[in-house]
């Protein structure tokens, strides 16, 4: 952790009554009121709380990046080194956005140009900023790419967004909001969507590059256990005010406000729900086979494989949770496709004992509404043209389920399970919360009163206070229907509160598989034990590169 250094106590940044207002559908909304903060160079400051508490709205008022003149700031005042960014001109901003001020946003993915590749985007930051010629900023770009700890950084240069994994595109994003040697460095939630492991890796090179930079951080996030290891100082926010702050040793210690308590009390806990040991064979698969053939030369022969799953073989009853853990590319979801026979595959596979290896999409049509799907993101998972009724009762209808009226009934019954005010489902999903999407995506796979569930990350994109409020309504549908659950989640928490079994999945193969209870208590395996390290003990020192 940074402490104050000598020369250092000056903040570099303060922000003082800030409010932020957003002109919508003809209403004024209060995003932010009377915010004011302090950050001093070579200090990291948390502001935490839950979606739609103003923590990124704070954070994108700093630099000024909110969509003006829709969104507007009563009152207030941003001071940057004695300069107010309120109202500055365009000259001003310019200067500090991405040269004084860099800003790593959540999400890598959407955040880079999908056209353009790492070389370009790097190198225009460069050139716009420092006037660099193409050969000094590719230079400067190699650099960077060595800096955050890239691997063949010369190979890189070439290479676009999607070919790179969720820990590169993150490295690529930190290198350019480093590009100009900023002094305040905005983290967006920077590990949000990453494993684990490659949490670790990316908040030990923050930590890294504070101490040999003495740049600030702001960061925002809702994962408190990052916040203990890596902050200074700790911000809280609720309904777009500072509810809480102070030195974090402090605030963990002896948290004030309600609201502050609740967050960090909000972790999934319990134990997973007590399957009967004699319960029926939901799905199995004996060494089940994913390779994607690696074609090269005129002829595009064969040369080699991908082993997406090399050889699995598992079996999950009714009642019961098999988690499936492992870094990302190591063959979770992959595994989860070819057990719903949505991708080629060899090796034998039963669904409800009947063998479904060699089955094709019509035959397999009446077997699918027992085998339903929740996904990670509850925001691209549901259309945004349906109605809330529609998307619930969409395999209902694909599956001829029902007249309109007992559909209709069946979506109000499963609003209600679920936890959504069944009065809504005539909305939309654009006005739901993250929380309440997931919950209505649930309700879409449960309504067709599936024996199989897989849930495919469904908790990442979450708060900590929603995660263990849905971790809770999984276990409460479990006991309810019987229900049999493929967790497929990188966050080791949620999966020790929820699977009685555990698959460790590395380059494809299952490291080690058997009892959830006995794996984290006494891992057998080093990469599992690695895992478990890098989910629990976030301050290791030795990380290893991506």
């Amino acid at each position: 952790m940074i402490g104050k250094q000598e020369g250092y106590d000056n903040p570099l940044l303060v922000v003082e009554n800030l409010s932020a207002y957003f002109h919508s559908e003809g209403e004024e909304v209060e995003a932010v009121k009377d915010v004011s903060l302090e950050l001093r160079r070579g200090e990291t400051l948390a502001l935490v709380g839950e979606s739609g508490s103003g923590k990124t709205v704070t954070a994108l008022s700093i630099i000024q990046l909110l969509p003006y003149p829709r969104a507007y700031h009563p009152g207030g005042s941003i001071r940057f080194r004695g300069s107010e960014l309120i109202g500055a001109n365009r000259s001003l901003l310019t200067k500090v956005r991405g040269d004084r001020i860099g800003m790593i946003f959540q999400e890598p993915m959407t955040s880079l140009n999908p056209l353009h590749t790492v070389e370009k985007q790097i190198s225009e930051v460069l050139i716009l900023h420092k006037g660099l010629s193409r050969a000094q900023a590719r230079a400067r770009t190699l650099e960077l790419l060595r800096k955050v700890r890239i691997r063949e950084p010369e190979r890189r240069l070439a290479s676009y967004p999607h070919q790179l994994s969720g820990g590169q595109r993150q490295r690529v994003m930190i290198a350019m909001a480093l590009a100009n040697d900023p002094v305040i460095l905005i983290a967006d939630e920077p590990t949000t969507s990453l494993d684990v492991t490659i949490q670790a890796q990316i908040l030990g090179l923050l930590k890294s590059l504070q101490r040999e930079m003495g740049m600030a951080i702001l960061l925002i996030t809702h994962d408190l256990g990052i916040v203990e290891k890596v902050a200074d100082q700790v911000a809280v926010m609720q309904a777009g005010e500072v509810v809480e702050n102070g030195l974090t040793r402090e605030l963990f210690a002896n948290p004030r406000h309600p609201y502050t308590r609740m967050l960090l009390e909000a972790e999934p806990k319990g134990m997973p729900v007590a399957g009967q040991e004699d319960a029926p064979e939901v799905i199995s698969c004996e060494n089940l086979k994913v390779w994607f053939p690696v074609k090269k030369g005129l002829f595009r022969r064969v040369v080699d494989y991908i082993k997406a799953v090399d050889g699995i073989s598992l079996r999950l009853q009714a009642g019961h949770t098999l988690g499936v853990v492992g870094e990302s590319g190591s063959g979770k979801t992959t595994l989860a496709l070819a057990l719903l026979h949505l991708t080629r595959s060899e090796g034998v596979v039963r669904f409800d004992g009947n063998d479904i290896s060699g089955h094709d999409t019509a035959s397999l049509k009446k077997l699918r509404r027992r085998m339903q799907v929740v996904f990670q993101d509850p925001y691209g998972s549901l259309s945004p043209r349906l109605s809330i009724r529609e998307i619930v009762e969409e395999g209902l209808v694909a599956h001829n389920i029902g007249s309109e009226q007992e559909r209709e009934q069946r979506v109000i019954d499963i609003l209600g399970e679920v936890g959504i005010d069944p009065d809504s489902r005539n909305r939309y999903p654009h006005e739901f919360s993250g929380g309440q999407r997931q919950r209505i995506a649930i309700a879409r796979a449960v309504i067709m009163h599936p024996h199989l569930v897989v849930f495919d990350e469904p908790t990442s994109a979450l708060d900590r206070s929603v995660q263990a409020q849905i971790i809770d309504l999984l276990r409460d549908l479990q006991q309810k229907h019987n229900l049999a659950y493929l967790f497929i989640s990188h966050d080791l928490k949620v999966v020790r509160a929820v699977s009685d079994y555990l698959i460790v999945m590395q380059d494809g193969k299952a490291v080690e598989q058997g009892s959830s209870d006995e794996i984290f208590k006494v891992p057998r395996q080093a990469y599992t034990r690695k895992l478990i390290k890098a989910a629990f003990d976030l301050e290791a020192e030795e990380l290893a590169d991506d």
